[in-house]
């Protein structure tokens, strides 16, 4: 039985673990797109960047993909394109049956997600990131490589984990926030602002 094809949209680094999750399935890049022209013949994994970002240049049947590491260029992308969107999973993440996954979300090699966790539109998990079981994922979030949340954590819409962050139980973190690197988050964070350090504590407000 023939894979899906799959449109990435984005040319840059993240783009190449996109296409390595998808290949990993036995899924098909039919193409990959940027609307920054310096990287238009370039080639990632063997994937030529084919131009910008345009409804005639995806294929019939193909399913597209954000492949933006930032969560509000997903945002702004995903609120400008109208676009048959594709879930990706790798080969080798675990993800409970029970786990409802958003369209357009990646998660990456070696993730796991517990049961009756539900992920939002357009979020990353990405390689070897943790959600325990319930766990509420919004729209937009990047919960990095390493990143462990223990379970009933939520992390509201656009909010970034960064690598190797762990997060203990029933842990609320806000829209828009930011967790810096390998921050231990054991009380609620509100939204817009940065955390960081062990335990983690405010940094920054937008």
């Amino acid at each position: 039985m023939a894979g899906t094809e799959f449109v990435v949209i984005g040319g840059g680094g993240h783009a190449k673990v996109v296409i390595a999750a998808i290949e990993s399935t036995g899924d098909r890049v039919v193409g990959v797109l940027d609307d920054n022209a310096s990287l238009w013949g370039g080639t990632l994994l063997g994937h030529t960047v084919m131009g910008p970002v345009s409804q005639a240049l995806i294929p019939a049947g193909a399913r597209a993909v954000l492949a933006i590491g930032a969560n509000r260029g997903r945002a702004l992308l995903a609120d400008r394109l109208q676009l048959p969107w594709g879930t990706v999973v790798h080969a080798s993440a675990v993800v409970h049956p029970s786990v409802v996954l958003g369209e357009g979300t990646v998660v990456f090699a070696g993730a796991v997600i517990q049961p009756e966790t539900r992920i939002g539109a357009h979020a990353i998990i990405n390689t070897a990131a943790s959600v325990d079981h319930d766990g509420v994922i919004g729209a937009f979030v990047h919960i990095a490589p390493g990143a462990h949340l223990a379970g009933l954590v939520t992390a509201g819409d656009g909010a970034l984990l960064g690598v190797g962050v762990a997060v203990i139980p029933q842990i609320t973190i806000g829209a828009w926030s930011t967790v810096g690197a390998g921050s231990a988050v054991v009380r609620n964070v509100e939204a817009g602002i940065t955390v960081a350090g062990c335990p983690a504590r405010p940094v920054s407000k937008e």
